[in-house]
Formats: structure tokens, C-alpha cells, sequence
């Protein structure tokens, strides 16, 4: 009886270890998958940026030349606009400066309308 014990005691220490490969195993291959599944997600998430970014640039270069007509446009406006503002200043920077000699130039001695006056 103590041999048939015995025999199967270590007939279910087999078992249990059988049982920890098998579970281990199992860990590993999951393991596994999860390495591959990251390795292959990365893959895509990179190829979906490239075509993203050739998406991007063909977008870019499509719209380019529209940019730069339109700061073409824009520098002339401000050119423009430049010149007006520099033509006003040089057609009234005389009578501008006279009339600001002649405001300093002028002197009128008066008091201030918060003074009171004070009666003898």
C-alpha cells in the first residue's frame, strides 16, 4: 500500500509539474503574442505616417504657388500703401511743423480756469 502511495504521490507530481510547463508555456506564447502584436502595430502606425506625410507634402506643394501669389499681392499692397503714407508726410510735414512752432512760439499768460479769484 505505501508503494502504491508512494507511486501515486509521484504520479501527481509528474502531473504537476506537467501542469507547470503547460502553464508556463502558455505565459511565454502570450508573451509572445503581445511582442508581435506591439512589432506589428508599430509597423502600422509607421506606415500610416508615411502616408500621412507623403499626404501632407503632396497637399503642400499643391498649395504652394497659391502662397506665394497671395504674398506677391500683399507685398504690392504694402508697397503701396508705403508710398501714400510716405507722400501725405512729405506734402504735410511743412505746415505741421508750423503749426506746432507757432503753438509753442505763442504765448498767451492766463490763469488756470480752477484758480479762484480773490476779492480785497
Amino acid at each position: 500500500m505505501a508503494g502504491q502511495q508512494s507511486q501515486s504521490i509521484q504520479t501527481l507530481l509528474e502531473a504537476e509539474k506537467e501542469a507547470a510547463k503547460v502553464v508556463q508555456q502558455a505565459r511565454q506564447y502570450r508573451v509572445q503574442r503581445l511582442k508581435d502584436a506591439r512589432s506589428e502595430a508599430a509597423k502600422e502606425i509607421e506606415e500610416y505616417k508615411k502616408t500621412k506625410e507623403a499626404e501632407f507634402k503632396a497637399f503642400e506643394a499643391s498649395h504652394a504657388g497659391n502662397t506665394q501669389a497671395a504674398q506677391a499681392t500683399i507685398d504690392k499692397e504694402t508697397e503701396g500703401k508705403q508710398r501714400e503714407i510716405r507722400a501725405q508726410y512729405e506734402a504735410h510735414k511743412d505746415a505741421v511743423v508750423k503749426k506746432l512752432l507757432d503753438r509753442v512760439v505763442l504765448v498767451k499768460p492766463e490763469l488756470h480756469r480752477n484758480l479762484k479769484k480773490v476779492e480785497a
